[in-house]
């Protein structure tokens, strides 16, 4: 709130003149100062902490939180903890990587345009004109010259088609337009851009309408909403085949965020107010009903492949995900489950392996570092071998079989020394159990077994950081957009979002994606399973070409 607005509102408090908006504002007012004093209270909250809720966390790499180590090695937590022989886990310099120049080669541009220039005197075969005697032949590497031209992110081409009257009989002739110009108005990139920019980049339709008009090129945001959702009937089937093909995942990960769509929380406001009003008549009757309203992000991925699933309204991402799981094939075993220790994540009768979010756990020490720096700098240094050691598998490119195989050697000896240090300071009450370091330790001893299930199952990932990663798209929108105004909306942003994600997951352009589903929809919607991002490139080969334009 601005400064001077509040203290109008305190002379006019003083005044005893209050308008009829003046109660939202002192409402708005002791709600905040509410909810900071509540966290402050809270016997976990550091000033850290609220500075990390209030305007987010930089990072939380163990190098920035507790600092390295100098030459000298630092003292144990406590005597308790060395008093079984343990060690704190030791680390190998992390390699320096090479800084890049920032320079891109022209490889780097596969959805660039490309025109063969050729040289303006000679061909092969000719005459060298310098030496007279040799022949030039083409050399195998041709110069190159990248160009970068800006434009408006929707461009308009206006066709004016000259007429001819006759001035006898009065007949008029109207030249054709060009053939590879379709009859409609708006071309399918137009919606695929609209799509990628609002539920891809996170640009509101208004915002796109001021560049646009700003450029010259108006498009207005009813328009754009207009254009974004005609296509949606053609781009379903595609969405269903991702939700099927997701089902089948050997992993799947899930997770919530918040969401604000207006049509739901207008009819919670007026489902509220009966409540109420009926709860003042009848004091036994009582409304229990679900007030949140949610993003659920699903990640499952398969033989290399990810898959990205959106969900927005009011169920939980385990109901969610249970929704997905029953279109599993029934002889497949059962899948591995990330997520946190919430239990509205989990999809109820469908049964999955579950496995929990390591960086959860460790995320809880990072926040208490500041107050107790020794006992964490222990753990996160425990778990920085344990995450090194996964980056390791990625870079040999080992099977989930060779992973867990050399994560049962390299990291299991560091997270069974790292069990018992925890077990031994909650047991020997070395740590207060209330005490924010005590919740910390109590977490990772409770969930011990779900957030190690990457020592016993194949596959099995250390976090849930890729379905986080996934939900930073729901996040941006929401931050940018603010909300979706009706349900109808929001199922019209989680299918661009899953289909757009999915192409970045899967290294696929998602403009030519959404193009080419658009352009063949018919195609699309008789076998969806082969126009998925990872092969609809070879779908493109088997049907008639279609106009670019």
């Amino acid at each position: 709130m601005e400064v001077d607005k509040l203290e109008e509102l305190l002379r006019r408090a003083e005044g005893e003149a209050f308008e009829r908006e003046d109660y939202e504002t002192i409402r708005a007012v002791l709600e905040s100062y509410y909810y900071v004093t509540h966290l402050i209270g809270k016997k976990n909250t550091t000033i850290d902490r609220l500075r990390k809720l209030l305007f987010g966390a930089a990072t939380e790499k163990t190098a920035d939180v507790v600092g390295r180590r100098d030459e000298e090695p630092a003292a144990e937590p406590s005597a308790a903890s060395r008093s079984d022989g343990t060690q704190s886990p030791t680390k190998e310099p992390s390699p320096v990587r090479r800084q890049g120049h920032g320079r891109q080669g022209a490889d780097a541009y596969p959805g660039a345009t490309k025109i063969v220039v050729p040289h303006e005197s000679l061909q092969p075969g000719d005459s060298c004109s310098v030496c007279r005697r040799g022949t030039v032949y083409e050399v195998a590497r041709p110069g190159v010259l990248v160009r970068f031209v800006g434009r408006a992110p929707l461009a308009a081409t206006i066709y004016q088609l000259q007429k001819l009257r006759c001035n006898l009989c009065g007949k008029t002739f109207t030249a054709q337009a060009p053939v590879d110009v379709g009859a409609e108005k708006y071309d399918a990139t137009v919606a695929s851009m609209i799509g990628l920019l609002k539920y891809g980049s996170g640009l509101p339709f208004n915002r796109l309408d001021g560049l646009q008009r700003n450029l010259e090129v108006p498009l207005p945001a009813s328009t754009q909403w207009d254009i974004v959702h005609a296509p949606v009937p053609k781009l379903v089937p595609a969405y269903e085949e991702l939700i099927r093909q997701a089902a089948q995942g050997d992993v799947l990960h899930n997770d919530d965020t918040t969401v604000k769509i207006l049509e739901l929380m207008g009819a919670r406001a007026q489902r509220r107010a009966l409540a109420e009003s009926a709860a003042n008549a009848e004091p036994q009757r009582r409304v229990d009903e679900r007030s949140g309203l949610f993003t659920s992000g699903i990640v499952a991925t398969r033989g290399g492949r990810r898959i990205a699933l959106f969900f927005s309204g009011r169920q939980h991402a385990g109901e969610n995900l249970k929704d997905v799981l029953r279109n599993r094939a029934a002889e497949l075993p059962k899948p591995i489950q990330m997520c946190d220790a919430l239990s509205r994540n989990l999809p109820g009768e469908l049964e999955t392996i579950v496995a929990h979010c390591l960086a959860h756990g460790r995320r809880q020490f990072v926040e208490v570092s500041g107050r107790f720096p020794q006992e964490c700098r222990y753990v996160l240094e425990a778990l920085e071998v344990i995450y090194r050691n996964d980056a390791l598998t990625r870079e040999r490119h080992l099977s989930p079989a060779e992973r867990l195989e050399f994560h049962q050697a390299e990291s299991g000896p560091t997270m069974e020394q790292l069990h018992g240090w925890l077990t031994q300071q909650r047991d020997e009450k070395r740590v207060e159990p209330n005490s924010a370091l005590g919740a910390a330790i109590s977490y990772l001893v409770k969930h011990w077994e779900k957030l190690t299930l990457f020592l016993r199952k194949p596959g099995a990932p250390l976090d849930n950081n890729l379905c986080e990663r996934a939900l930073k798209k729901a996040i941006l929108h929401r931050k940018n957009a603010l909300f979706y105004k009706t349900q109808n909306g929001a199922r019209v942003g989680d299918l661009y979002m899953s289909l757009i994600h999915t192409c970045e997951l899967c290294a696929a352009n998602p403009f030519d994606y959404l193009n080419q589903l658009q352009r063949h929809a018919a195609a699309m919607a008789a076998a969806p399973e082969n126009w998925m991002p990872w092969n609809y490139r070879a779908a493109l080969t088997t049907v008639p070409s279609t106009p670019t334009n």
